[in-house]
């Protein structure tokens, strides 16, 4: 387990489901069993069809970048040992989106429409589900 400084998720009991998880190094997504649709951020009702029985599908965690921003000076309070770090809106291909960092090699040249997959790193007691560019994507 790495210490870390920086802030770390405090999940509701919307979203504790995720971070269960995740702390077992699964990747899920919020599903709406009303209509069966994928949900992210994790939310109390489907923004979908309003329908509130919600719950959990396992997800392969693989998407592309739909933007990307690299942080080089200038970090926010307790990020200053990470310098430089990558953060990127993935779009799964479930089709839904969130936002997390790229980490590994090749992570400071992520672009837009790059394929990544789900990677887990321990944070303080809190394991985080960041994204590494696929192979074929570092290899070019």
């Amino acid at each position: 387990m790495t210490n870390s400084s920086r802030p770390l998720p405090q999940p509701s009991r919307w979203s504790a489901g995720y971070w269960e998880a995740a702390a077992e190094r699964r990747f899920v997504v919020q599903e709406c069993r009303s209509c069966d649709r994928p949900i992210m951020y994790p939310k109390r009702v489907c923004p979908h069809c309003l329908g509130d029985d919600l719950g959990w599908r396992a997800s392969p965690g693989k998407g592309e970048i739909y933007a990307v921003t690299a942080q080089l000076a200038g970090p926010p309070t307790g990020f200053a040992d990470r310098l430089p770090y990558v953060v990127a809106i993935i779009r799964l291909d479930e089709g839904v989106q969130l936002m997390s960092n790229i980490v590994g090699d090749g992570a400071l040249e992520a672009r837009i429409g790059d394929r990544v997959s789900v990677g887990f790193e321990d944070a303080g007691g809190t394991v985080l589900p960041v994204f590494r560019l696929d192979e074929s994507e570092v290899a070019r």
